[in-house]
């Protein structure tokens, strides 16, 4: 989200990824808008060292007003791996500017989903800084978001879980083709539920029928 989007679902291990082309391999050519001004975005691990980093982020007004007054224990979740879980921070030539979260929603260990079926992922993320808000950060940790769990043959469909008043969320969803399911909450929090599914997210990308 150019914004903090949902960053709600509580808590990986990964490598850097700049995921330049669509999961297909072919470059998207499409008007899909680049991080500020063409910079390259890498997602890597966060490890505890991002602790302060995350901390900091989390006393920012629009991250809270966005996930609410969860804390995520970074100290404790920074120290995890399990294999339903992949905890990233997105880098922008060298600077860190926004935190992205891709759970196994049926695998998940605080069930935060309930009974959902395999083969799902569910994604939080957010941007930041106030500064750093608005510049296409957003769009870009989506799309690399959108591509690296769509990269796995298995995974079916993408879920989300903003604020049921976070509209700018809900219009961002909106704009990368997922589509509203539910009004749903989730412990003490009001959300509603958006999906991307497999046949939707290849039909908004170039894909294998990219004439462009």
């Amino acid at each position: 989200m150019s914004l903090p989007l949902n960053g709600r679902q509580h808590a990986a291990n990964s490598t850097e990824s700049e995921v330049p082309l669509e999961p297909n391999g072919l470059e998207c050519r499409h008007s899909c808008p680049p991080a500020a001004h063409g910079a390259v975005m890498i997602l890597r691990m966060a490890t505890p060292a991002d602790v302060a980093l995350l901390r900091h982020w989390d006393r920012q007004p629009h991250i809270s007003a966005a996930k609410g007054d969860d804390d995520w224990a970074w100290e404790v979740e920074l120290n995890k791996s399990p294999g339903w879980m992949e905890q990233l921070i997105a880098d922008v030539e060298g600077r860190s500017i926004g935190f992205l979260q891709i759970i196994d929603p049926a695998r998940e260990d605080s069930h935060y989903w309930g009974d959902v079926p395999p083969d799902l992922r569910a994604i939080d993320l957010w941007i930041g800084e106030p500064a750093d808000v608005g510049k296409g950060y957003g769009t870009e940790m989506m799309r690399l978001a959108l591509a690296r769990c769509f990269a796995d043959p298995a995974v079916t469909a993408v879920l989300v879980d903003p604020l049921a008043g976070n509209t700018r969320a809900h219009r961002f969803y909106k704009r990368l083709g997922f589509r509203f399911v539910e009004h749903r909450r989730f412990g003490r929090d009001d959300c509603f539920v958006y999906r991307l599914n497999r046949a939707e997210y290849i039909s908004l990308t170039c894909g294998n029928r990219c004439s462009c």
